[in-house]
């Protein structure tokens, strides 16, 4: 039953982010291997998008490694639970708790031993700056530990970059681009040239606008149209200053038009704002807002349409909804 319970929740979270994103793009979907233990590694950007695009977005039905602290509500922990997290306890989360972390890596061994996989988002952190920060070691320990404990299975790592035209807005545009696997072939001793490796791949693969000027260049870009998902682009841009597949961005009437045909859902955005204080959360909020308020939002109108001497105008309110959710598209950043 909870099996069953998990695949109807990520079908209907699949359907819910592509009314959310206007373009949804999979990349390298042919390197993901079959019956082998991975460990996917990940950059994370978008907070909770981040995993539910993961969890939907590939057949292979993952467990993620998340931090301890959004366990503390106990209905949370066990929606959490019911998505296939699992918690990490840090360092600011009291030495005290770091044993704790023990149980959750058997649990991924376990997971990893019948062929699963664990998706872990190895910088440790969240930020919406469009470049890989340093990885953890965890995806390390969690290989090593399952050699160690299982020597007949052979774990791999699977870099995965994802990618966003504007991260805090909807209707914009995802990538998500899988590397080559990396076999977890070399000792213990030597787990720095495996995190050597990973960093190397995902370097590889996600969008980097350098540090110093990254507002300057960020503004270059948008103002240029170049496509902020291609690596390709903006290098190629920051490079040369040419735009190969300049993506339009005149998207500004369609966004205003979803916001007055789900007002509804508009005004509780404009209630939470301003308790978001990390704003890497704000696509996180937009989108839960509409997966559970948007289905009440279409039923109150369709039932006005056949039930109320409104019909006729609820549902051209509805029809007009629907056209503006799936026009809907923002420029970027």
């Amino acid at each position: 039953m909870k099996y069953l319970l998990n695949a109807f929740l990520r079908l209907i979270v699949k359907i819910a982010l592509h009314g959310y994103f206007k373009k949804i793009k999979v990349e390298g979907s042919e390197n993901i291997p079959k019956n082998v233990p991975i460990i996917l590694v990940a950059n994370h950007q978008n907070a909770l998008v981040d995993p539910l695009l993961l969890a939907t977005h590939t057949s292979l039905n993952p467990y993620f490694l998340t931090r301890a602290s959004v366990f503390k509500n106990p209905i949370a922990a066990k929606l959490l639970d019911l998505i296939r997290m699992l918690p990490v306890y840090r360092v600011r989360d009291g030495f005290s708790t770091i044993q704790q972390n023990q149980k959750t890596f058997d649990q991924t061994f376990e997971v990893l031993r019948k062929n699963g996989t664990v998706i872990i988002f190895a910088e440790g952190s969240h930020s919406l700056i469009r470049n890989l920060r340093p990885l953890s070691k965890g995806f390390t320990r969690m290989a090593f530990g399952l050699k160690e404990k299982y020597p007949e299975k052979n774990p791999v790592i699977l870099p995965v970059a994802m990618d966003y035209s504007a991260h805090r807005r909807s209707g914009s545009k995802v990538r998500i681009t899988f590397d080559r696997p990396i076999p977890v072939d070399m000792p213990a001793s030597k787990s720095g040239l495996l995190t050597k490796s990973v960093e190397k791949a995902l370097q590889k693969l996600v969008v980097t606008i350098p540090i110093e000027n990254y507002e300057s260049h960020l503004e270059r870009l948008i103002e240029n149209e170049v496509d902020l998902t291609s690596k390709k682009d903006v290098e190629l841009f920051l490079k040369t200053g040419e735009v190969p597949n300049p993506i339009r961005t005149h998207g500004g009437l369609k966004n205003k038009l979803m916001k007055i045909f789900h007002f509804p859902l508009f005004f509780l955005w404009l209630w939470k704002s301003p308790s978001v204080k990390d704003k890497v959360f704000d696509s996180t909020w937009k989108f839960l807002i509409g997966f559970v308020f948007g289905p009440i939002w279409y039923f109150s109108l369709f039932w006005l349409a056949l039930d109320t001497p409104l019909g006729s105008w609820a549902l051209a309110f509805l029809i007009m909804a629907w056209i503006s959710l799936w026009g809907n598209k923002n420029p970027q950043e």
